[in-house]
Formats: structure tokens, C-alpha cells, sequence
């Protein structure tokens, strides 16, 4: 069992790196072609772009001194911020200045 369990890992971190090698040639080829959607005969593949926050620890804590919302968040969680937010319980302004946007592509292949 232990022998078929790493063997099967090194599998899985082969297969990790040869997708993210690939996903990085597509998305590099659909970016250089100007495509955030491309068909192929047998596959349709799409590029989402979205904005994740990233939040700066100590910044946070700088603009949530209130210990009901640390119980609520209880680690900087973009999820939960994110919901405390919708809830009126943090208000975006309070939090501006915590995070930085990252932009990322997430990459969709379906096939046909």
C-alpha cells in the first residue's frame, strides 16, 4: 500500500506540473491571440479573468481593532471578509486599504 501511495503521489505531482505547463500555453497563445474564448473542433475553451483580494495582515488588524469581528473572521479569510461585508457587519471603506487586488485567469476545456 505504501509503495502503490508514492508511487501514485509522484504520479499526481507529474501530471500537476505538466498542466500547469500546459494551462500556461494556452492561456499564453489565447492572451497573445487577443481570445478569451476559442473552439476547437472537439474542445471549447474559455478564459475567466477575476480579481482576488489579497489581505495584509497587519493592516487588517490596524483596521478592525473591534474583537466581535476577529471572533466572527478569527484568521484573514477573503471569503469571510467578504461576507462580512455583504452583512453590513465591516464596510468596505474600513478595509480599503488591507488588501491589493491580484488578477488571475482561471482557464475552462470542455469538450464538445
Amino acid at each position: 500500500m505504501v509503495k502503490r501511495y508514492y508511487q501514485l503521489k509522484k504520479k499526481q505531482k507529474e501530471l500537476e506540473q505538466e498542466l500547469s505547463e500546459l494551462r500556461g500555453e494556452i492561456l499564453n497563445h489565447c492572451s497573445s491571440q487577443g481570445l478569451s474564448e476559442l473552439d476547437t473542433p472537439r474542445y471549447t475553451v474559455k478564459v475567466v479573468h477575476q480579481e482576488r483580494k489579497e489581505y495584509d495582515d497587519d493592516k487588517l488588524y490596524e483596521a478592525i481593532p473591534d474583537l466581535e469581528v476577529w471572533r466572527l473572521i478569527s484568521k484573514p479569510d477573503s471569503s469571510k471578509i467578504a461576507s462580512l461585508v455583504k452583512l453590513n457587519k465591516l464596510s468596505e471603506e474600513k478595509i480599503k486599504n488591507t488588501y491589493s487586488v491580484k488578477q488571475i485567469s482561471l482557464l475552462q476545456v470542455e469538450k464538445k
